[in-house]
């Protein structure tokens, strides 16, 4: 299957949190594609591990970028545009793990929105314009998660920031389409349970059930070929089948008048398993 047409040599791929995980995977895929890179974190060390290893293989422009700042990604996409005059890929990747329960740490609470979903609208307002007025092929990637879906209890302000950063790229995607002349996709990328360095901090080696952030890249340049805009990944625990069942169930609170996250609900635990079983 044909790469999406903005995945093409010479043309230049922005990516936040690039310097570890899905991110730094992202990164290394779009080098091999023969496309100059922009390599955005707030680790120095991380990053500049990551440029030392990419700028053999492509053009590479680290910048340190805290991307819930406004006017950091403002300036960040003014640099960009004064060096390479063109951006094909965005991909809106930077993100902090969760932790913040409903009545937990409001600083928490703030960091984690400031980052997962504000650095997404920031890199989407910052860059989308520029990007949409070159008249070319592009696309503006999200990194969501299952979690801003199904939202599972214990995790709310993680859930928030999901939640937020797959309303607001379903929003770009209608904007885009409907955008005269606009040659530019959206897409949302929703991976499973990831080895990365948020796992890492739990598990010193990759659990069985996780998956490897270069499969989840493969899930996403392969979905971004077929034109996919809700890229949902499996793992090695749970299955695609099981995704949409999980997904399906969580939509039916509302249409079946059921308990708001009623796969938890004790009523609901034997309904929930069979409806799992079917």
């Amino acid at each position: 299957m044909p790469n999406h047409p903005a995945i093409a040599r010479d043309r230049v791929a922005v990516v936040t949190g690039a310097a570890s995980g899905i991110g730094l995977a992202a990164a290394e895929r779009f080098a091999d594609a023969g496309m100059k890179l922009v390599l955005v974190d707030v680790d120095r060390e991380a990053l500049r591990t990551a440029g030392g290893t990419l700028d053999q293989k492509t053009e590479v422009l680290p910048v340190i970028c805290d991307v819930g700042d406004r006017a950091a990604v403002e300036a960040l996409a003014g640099q960009v545009y004064e060096r390479f005059g063109d951006v094909a890929v965005l991909m809106n990747n930077a993100g902090r793990e969760g932790g913040g329960q409903l009545l937990g740490d409001h600083a928490r609470w703030q960091a984690i929105l400031q980052t997962n979903l504000w650095g997404v609208i920031n890199g989407i307002q910052a860059f989308a314009p520029r990007m949409i007025a070159q008249g070319s092929t592009g696309a503006i990637i999200s990194t969501g998660s299952k979690q801003g879906i199904t939202c599972p209890p214990g995790d709310t302000a993680y859930n928030v920031s999901k939640a937020g950063v797959k309303a607001a790229t379903e929003a770009l995607a209608h904007e885009l389409r409907n955008t005269e002349g606009c040659k530019l996709t959206a897409h949302l990328l929703i991976p499973g349970f990831t080895f990365t360095g948020f796992t890492k901090v739990k598990h010193k080696e990759k659990p069985a059930g996780a998956w490897l952030p270069e499969q989840v890249i493969d899930m996403l340049i392969e979905g971004m070929g077929r034109g996919d805009f809700y890229i949902l990944c499996p793992d090695n625990d749970v299955t695609r089948e099981m995704d949409v069942k999980r997904i399906t169930w969580a939509a039916q609170d509302i249409t079946e008048n059921r308990p708001p996250l009623s796969r938890w609900h004790p009523d609901f635990k034997d309904a929930f398993e069979r409806f799992m079983q079917e």
